[in-house]
């Protein structure tokens, strides 16, 4: 049986209609003859209430939390349904063609990063899709032609679910995040090893080198680059960071597809970095402006603060979801050379916690007042980058849309481009 016939005379519930839930529709519809589909948007308590009595199948959007936060997995017994998602869809029917790539900082860059390596270098059919904004089931058809490669960015939340995993697997690295989500960093991080703990014998998994040990039937290789290694790679991106991501690139393309180090190398010389990722916007009013809106954790902060050549003054802050500062704020105190300009939630705890002991760091409302301040503090000729080490949500739709209005800030104010 293939993997579309399994939903023929089904009954099937999609939960969740934002974009996978829509492609999630499209994709039943003409690859497969379910009895009926219905459409789900309530709750995780909302299911627990209702239930899906009479249904065969659940498929679930990534974001949604279950069990329900504060419920035992035996409380929800009475769900009998397959709680199945998009991806492990995907990965069920291409997984022996498909590049994983997952990893709390970096993942974004490196799956774009193989994906270019590997079209450029290889002429093979490579399709990009997964958390990178580009639903998977999107690209069932062009997946399964011969000589095609799919390169699929993973979130934890839609690793959480699967029942197997890529044959090639990423881990790039962990740090504390989506604790609002997961409660705690072991449960985040059982999320996420499911991109290796899900393969089997024969699969292959590149892991980073501060990433806990895993039990998997897969062949594991940790992957600790040189100084050797990481000084011949040239990239258009700031960061030894993205020096480290193209290392798993490079061995990834070295030891699976067959390419040599030379066409690698010279590969990665035309990738272009993407939007919102220590992406430089121009110089205004005798600044040099950054947008690093993706940054979401403490350690991006720092990164985007060691990795800008003529970084002076950063602008921190967002949600707070309970991640600890610690390390930031150590920062903060041990670099007066920096100046960190903290609003929204986060600037209003970091205040709190810094006691007032850094004289390099400011408080604002928000991001237009930080932008003011940064025209105003920041040295001419030096740079200002925006790298919130938290997560946009309640200020803004997504980090991209804070990007862009950063950018729109900062065009507000300025003249004098220069590049």
């Amino acid at each position: 049986m293939t993997v579309s016939e399994q939903f023929n005379d089904k009954k099937i519930m999609i939960w969740g209609y934002g974009r996978e839930g829509k492609s999630t529709e499209k994709w039943l519809d003409s690859h497969t003859s379910p009895s009926s589909v219905d459409i789900f948007e309530g709750t995780p308590e909302d299911m627990l209430e209702s239930g899906a009595e009479g249904y065969d199948i659940i498929i679930k959007s990534p974001g949604i939390v279950w069990p329900p936060k504060g419920i035992k997995p035996e409380e929800c017994a009475d769900i009998t349904s397959r709680i199945t998602s998009q991806t492990d869809i995907f990965i069920s029917a291409y997984g022996d063609r498909t590049v994983g790539i997952t990893g709390t900082k970096g993942k974004s860059t490196t799956s774009s990063m193989l994906a270019f390596v590997l079209e450029k270098a290889t002429g093979k059919n490579v399709i990009l899709a997964g958390n990178i904004g580009l639903p998977c089931l999107d690209f069932y058809d062009e997946a399964g032609k011969a000589d095609t490669v799919v390169v699929l960015e993973l979130s934890c939340h839609q690793l959480k679910d699967i029942s197997c995993a890529p044959h090639i697997s990423v881990f790039l690295d962990l740090y504390e995040e989506h604790l609002d989500y997961y409660g705690t960093m072991d449960a985040y991080f059982e999320a996420k090893s499911h991109i290796v703990t899900r393969q089997g014998r024969g699969d292959i998994a590149y892991i980073g080198e501060n990433v806990p040990e895993m039990r998997s039937a897969s062949e594991q290789k940790r992957v600790i680059p040189s100084g050797d290694e990481i000084s011949e790679i040239q990239l258009g991106l700031y960061g030894e960071h993205n020096k480290v991501n193209a290392c798993f690139v490079k061995r990834i393309c070295e030891e699976n597809f067959g390419l040599s180090s030379s066409d690698v190398l010279e590969a990665l010389k035309d990738f272009e970095p993407l939007p919102h990722r220590m992406k430089k916007i121009g110089s205004y009013g005798g600044i040099d402006w950054y947008d690093d809106s993706i940054s979401t954790i403490p350690e991006a902060a720092i990164s985007a603060a060691e990795s800008v050549p003529d970084a002076e003054v950063i602008l921190i802050g967002g949600m707070d979801r309970g991640i600890s500062y610690s390390v930031l704020e150590d920062y903060m105190k041990t670099h007066p050379g920096f100046k960190f300009i903290c609003m929204y939630a986060t600037g209003e705890r970091l205040e709190k916690e810094l006691g007032g002991r850094a004289s390099n760091v400011f408080f604002v409302k928000d991001l237009k007042e930080a932008v003011d301040m940064a025209f105003e503090i920041t040295s001419s000729g030096k740079g200002c980058v925006l790298s919130p080490a938290a997560a946009s949500y309640g200020y803004f739709k997504n980090f991209e849309e804070r990007g862009d209005v950063f950018r729109e800030l900062v065009l507000e104010h300025g003249s004098d481009k220069s590049v």
